[in-house]
């Protein structure tokens, strides 16, 4: 596999793997992306000109994604949209990219007999109670809580019926939350990071007792090209590094990183339909394919993304007021 699609590939975790791809591989990589508000050119910039190309455009225009298709040995298939707060807002835009997006790309793969593996989201699943011990496995029902995470599940589904009903070989990852470089600063751990730089006090929804389960972006890509080359075809894996923390505790550990009161933060109110906790159980990944996080200590990798941001003022910068203005018109 010596051309690669990559759709969505100028957003957080599509261009970490297109980083990751050409740092660990002699592939050539298009990128599909639509350049909403979450993916930049700069997230692209500086990777090598005679492998890496943008083809500006949307994963739902199905002539433009067939010829794409047509010219690549594989797909993979990381364009959403994914904000589940937006998704509340405004639920268009998640049928569009995360079912009509995905069927234009398994319509494509049809035709053409490509490679595809599609990433999706530990959201599927729904929530798990706080004291509850249980993590998600590949046997774990489907019960999405928000329009995002039933976007993301129809499109799993369109996948398991494009490989059953007409062969198409596909491969489907459920990911833990990334964090790591270029991640928008919408995103939880970003704007943390972020406010904190600013001297602003960080805002957490309800307790802060929410869970998730913390993978970082380099650990992801490296789990998702080993499925591409060695996973089975038509099975699911689950990707986590057992990075479970609570919201607060994640704030907490900005601001000491940053040398701000590990009490400076301001509570409140929760999102409609904020899941509980999310939790990985990655053993078939572990046992079937040898993979192993690069980062199974969080605080180490929150730390080096930390560095990443105050390093990095001049990608974030533009987007913050207009993000913040965004989050208080709504009191968030």
């Amino acid at each position: 596999m010596q051309r690669i699609l990559v759709t969505g590939g100028a957003g957080f975790i599509g261009s970490n793997f297109v980083h990751h791809l050409t740092r660990n591989t002699d592939a050539t990589v298009t990128v599909l992306d639509k350049l909403t508000y979450a993916a930049s050119k700069e997230s692209l910039a500086g990777l090598p000109g005679d492998r890496v190309s943008l083809v500006v455009g949307d994963v739902a225009d199905g002539a433009l994604v067939d010829d794409l298709v047509a010219a690549h040995d594989a797909v993979v298939h990381f364009a959403a949209e994914s904000h589940n707060d937006n998704s509340l807002t405004e639920p268009g835009p998640f049928i569009q990219t995360n079912l009509v997006g995905t069927f234009q790309i398994l319509e494509a793969c049809r035709r053409h007999d490509v490679r595809l593996h599609h990433i999706s989201t530990d959201e599927v699943y729904g929530d798990l109670e706080l004291d509850d011990p249980t993590r998600f496995t590949e046997a774990t029902a489907y019960n999405p809580s928000s329009p995002y995470s039933a976007a993301k599940a129809g499109s799993d589904h369109l996948v398991r019926a494009w490989v059953r009903s007409f062969g198409v070989r596909a491969t489907i990852s459920n990911c833990s939350n990334n964090y790591g470089p270029w991640q928008h600063i919408e995103k939880f751990i970003p704007r943390q990071i972020t406010n904190v730089i600013d001297g602003r006090r960080p805002r957490v929804y309800g307790t802060g007792a929410n869970v998730r389960d913390w993978i970082h972006a380099e650990d992801h890509s490296a789990a998702v090209w080993l499925i591409l080359r060695q996973g089975r075809i038509g099975e699911t894996y689950l990707i986590g590094a057992d990075g479970e923390r609570n919201n607060l505790d994640v704030v907490r550990l900005i601001l000491e990183h940053l040398g701000r009161p590990a009490d400076d933060y301001e509570l409140v109110t929760d999102r409609a339909g904020h899941d509980l906790r999310y939790a990985i159980d990655a053993t078939k990944i572990r046992e079937e394919l040898g993979w192993r996080p690069i980062y199974p200590d969080f605080e180490a990798g929150l730390a080096r993304t930390i560095e990443w941001y105050r390093k990095h003022e001049d990608w974030w910068r533009p987007h913050k007021d207009a993000t913040e203005a965004a989050y208080a018109a709504k009191g968030q």
